[in-house]
């Protein structure tokens, strides 16, 4: 029988068939609404999987899944090694990887202000790739852009500025559901705004996904092991999420309560990986879970118009990681030094986590310091917003607020009758939160009853 092996970071999930009722799976919709990713290896129906990352997998003659086997487990064995010899092992495990992914090919690079894509544009420095560069940023936002052509100027690439305007979702929103294949919420990639720009490039994307969660501390470093559990749960329910999945669960009259089946699902996933050291064992999760079925999802929008890349999703990474003590992941710390090392003068560029600071004195980025730039910051949106111009800083901003959007997004959500899968008054009940109560709370519910309404449009309903 066919098997196949799945990456231990795989760039694109992929779907088979069970032997099982062709039913909806709500408490694996329930999950989806409370954190906007899918957990383990759930879809939207009980005959529908998706194949575990690092597995080996036997499908029957007939098409089906049945069988499963690791080839990769995630663990943590530090080895004895000096700081100065983990950065340079780094650095050559980098450059190979970014070598071999790019070839000869054109390179085409998304930069922003933070250490992943920077550390990228150095790398291809030094391997005399051609590149072109761009970043955006939100309409009314910070101009994340700024720092991305200090980068690509002090490099010597091309460099093509794009901004992520009001509304580009209502046209787009079938096509992006699609590339999705409807596993997260539509509000968050913002690189479907500018595809149309991608299509007019060629090269190949290199995507600098999860570099900041193998290459940073993930979890407190005074979290012990009998609080984790409780930790995880806080950190991956989204705002508003829980209260959408338990009104979901509700109105689906499902049996018991959905936070303890939530937390039996994420305990089976804690306790199967066999790291004691609690941060290397949060990084595991995170990386066994949202990066395989949340963060890669993002990856269709670029695959849809040139070929992609990713160097941090490269299996030699994930092994690396494996080895390097703990203290030498934390706080982007082999980062800042690779980047020091190679590159001093794209080192001194402003790190936008850290603005106005950069890589040399981002230690300053605390009260008294940098007190004079807050305060010039805040005054700079105060003026702004009494000019009609407030600062955008989450994407939804761009899609639920005004006029012409609640028009759009009330013919998705309204336009059709989606009982008994949505009722009516349930989607009017999060929709008047939203509208009354507080949008930062309810705006993630509101995009995940759009996503749905969408998924059950299209798909189900057809």
């Amino acid at each position: 029988m066919p098997t196949i092996k799945t990456p231990i970071l795989p760039t694109h999930p992929q779907h088979v068939k069970v032997r099982a009722p062709h039913e909806l799976d709500k408490k694996a919709i329930c999950i989806f609404a409370a954190t906007s990713y899918f957990l383990g290896t759930d879809t939207y129906w009980k005959d529908e999987k998706v194949l575990p990352s690092g597995t080996i997998n036997t499908i029957d003659h007939e098409g089906y899944w049945v069988d499963s086997k690791p080839w990769f487990e995630w663990y943590y064995k530090p080895r004895d090694i000096s700081f100065d010899q983990a950065v340079s092992e780094f650095t050559e495990l980098f450059h190979a990887i970014c070598k071999e992914q790019a070839g000869n090919r054109n390179v085409l690079l998304p930069l922003s202000g933070g250490l992943d894509s920077r550390t990228q544009a150095v790398a291809y420095s030094k391997l005399n790739n051609p590149v072109t560069s761009y970043s955006y940023s939100f309409h009314n936002g910070y101009k994340e852009g700024a720092i991305a052509r200090q980068i690509a100027n002090e490099l010597g690439y091309e460099y093509r500025d794009m901004t992520i305007k009001p509304g580009y979702l209502w046209n787009k929103v079938d096509e992006l559901a699609k590339l999705l294949n409807y596993g997260t919420e539509f509000t968050h990639p913002r690189q479907m705004a500018v595809i149309d720009e991608f299509r007019k490039m060629e090269g190949v994307f290199t995507l600098g996904h999860w570099g900041d969660v193998l290459f940073n501390s993930v979890a407190p470093n005074d979290l012990a092991e009998e609080d984790a559990e409780e930790w995880i749960l806080k950190k991956i329910i989204v705002k508003g999420g829980q209260e959408l999945a338990e009104a979901l669960w509700k109105e689906w009259e499902l049996e018991g309560e959905f936070m303890e089946y939530l937390r039996q699902r994420t305990k089976e996933i804690w306790s199967g990986l066999k790291i004691d050291d609690v941060g290397a064992k949060a990084r595991a999760y995170y990386s066994s879970t949202r990066a395989v079925r949340w963060t890669n999802l993002g990856f269709a929008i670029f695959k849809a118009t040139n070929p992609i890349e990713a160097p941090y999703y490269d299996d030699r990474m994930a092994e690396f990681i494996c080895g390097v003590p703990e203290e030498y992941l934390a706080d982007r710390k082999i980062q800042i030094a690779y980047l020091k090392n190679q590159s001093p003068d794209v080192a001194k560029i402003t790190w936008q986590a850290q603005r106005p600071y950069n890589l040399y004195d981002y230690h300053k980025n605390e009260s008294p310091h940098n007190l004079p730039y807050r305060i010039m910051d805040k005054a700079k949106r105060v003026i702004n917003a009494k000019l009609g111009k407030p600062y955008i800083q989450r994407n939804w901003e761009l899609q639920f607020l005004g006029m012409e959007n609640d028009e759009k997004l009330q013919e998705r959500i309204f336009g059709e009758n989606l009982h008994p899968f949505l009722p009516k008054e349930l989607i009017t009940r999060f929709y008047n939160k939203f509208k009354t109560d507080d949008m930062v709370k309810y705006s993630h519910p509101l995009s995940m009853l759009l996503t749905l309404a969408v998924w059950y449009d299209n798909e189900v309903r057809g």
